[in-house]
């Protein structure tokens, strides 16, 4: 049986998310594939996914199988699927470098950062692991703003032969270089920042999209998040939000006509609400203008399970990356990237990202003029 071994880096609420995933869309559970694009692609099922490998920093984590360290603090997220087996996989020690902030010292014990005691590994004790393990794919959960650690999780992915899979902002797929890196070494890669299944940039992205259709000026707009889980925690360091920001603002910068002026445009993450958990909720707001120069405005709240929302979309990436390993392909797989995340190397709007991403899953080339000629699509009709 195809099976596709995934490593995980940073065990906390995606990652927990993803991995009761795995195991509550088992086979009986066909019919009922709620949040994946497909049951099947390339042959691979959600149930085929296995952890084979994980990194975390975090003493509550370090030395436990993956299966028992997904339940364990910081981590808030919804349990959908518990009592999972044991995986017979213990978490490992990580790279600490910037994968942390330090102020997430300070809070109490259910929301703050402990880091273990443990040795932490070399770039070659981290290979060695994926290539043991015969780790298929890198899935990369760290915190934002960890830009050495991630940049070191790369290169470890490069050195092992495995595909790597950017569910966060900072920007590997989307670094020229870096994505060269990848294409001669013959590895795909997917990336950066994941989208949600249905998310506050994806919403935003909709909405703008609609009101560029419709012929409604947009004048300035803001998205602000809140949410109680250590994401949120970790962004209070305003330093660590630079790409994050970037990423989610070029997301609906990208479905303009024409870019808004920085002051008339803010999307990001806005504060820390610990009661909140796991619940993210955005408040989204456009002010435009209509027929007449008459003005408008919407407003909306978006109240979501912020792990979960992305898990399957994890899933779909995953396994779109093993088929363009079966294939050969390489480099950046350019529709899965675009559909999947906010910050690929190249922007399309999302109904043509997803038109790439079915073609790439048929093993068909995706050609732009097989565009209806007056460019409407679903959202449009």
């Amino acid at each position: 049986m195809k099976k596709i071994n995934i490593a995980v880096v940073g065990v906390g609420n995606c990652a927990s998310s993803l991995i009761q995933g795995i195991h509550y869309y088992g086979p009986g559970m066909k019919n009922h594939a709620i949040g994946l694009m497909h049951w099947s692609i390339g042959g691979y099922e959600p149930n085929d996914i296995r952890v084979v490998a994980a990194f975390d920093i975090d003493k509550r984590k370090v030395g436990k199988d993956v299966n028992e360290a997904i339940f364990a603090l910081p981590n808030c997220t919804t349990i959908f699927c518990k009592d999972l087996p044991e995986s017979g996989v213990s978490v490992r020690m990580g790279k600490v470098l910037d994968g942390f902030s330090p102020h997430m010292k300070d809070y109490p014990d259910s929301h703050t950062f402990v880091l273990a005691d443990a040795p932490e590994p070399s770039m070659d004790d981290v290979v060695k692991v994926l290539q043991e393990s015969k780790t298929d794919i890198l899935v990369n959960y760290l915190p934002v703003g960890s830009e050495k650690a991630v940049r070191f999780y790369a290169e470890c992915a490069l050195k092992a032969g495995a595909g790597f899979v950017n569910c966060m902002p900072v920007f590997i797929a989307s670094d020229p270089k870096w994505a060269q890196r990848f294409q001669e070494a013959g590895i795909p890669i997917i990336g950066d920042d994941i989208k949600a299944q249905l998310g506050a940039t994806i919403t935003h992205r909709i909405l703008a999209n609609l009101f560029a259709r419709r012929g409604v000026k947009i004048e300035r707009t803001y998205q602000l998040n809140t949410g109680g889980n250590t994401d949120f925690l970790n962004m209070l360091n305003r330093e660590r939000l630079a790409s994050k920001k970037k990423s989610k603002t070029e997301a609906v910068q990208a479905v303009l006509p024409e870019p808004i002026e920085w002051e008339n445009i803010h999307v990001g993450p806005s504060d820390y609400v610990p009661w909140q958990k796991d619940n993210k909720i955005a408040f989204i707001r456009i002010e435009g203008k209509l027929f007449g120069d008459v003005p408008m405005n919407l407003e909306l709240r978006l109240s979501v399970e912020d792990s979960p929302n992305s898990a399957g979309v994890a899933i779909d990436a995953i396994r779109c990356c093993k088929l363009a390993m079966d294939r050969g392909e390489s480099g950046i797989i350019e529709g899965p990237s675009a559909f999947f995340m906010k910050h690929p190397p190249r922007q399309y709007s999302d109904d043509e990202a997803y038109r790439m991403t079915e073609d790439f899953i048929k093993g068909i080339s995706y050609v732009k003029a097989q565009r209806p000629e007056n460019g409407e699509d679903a959202l449009a009709a």
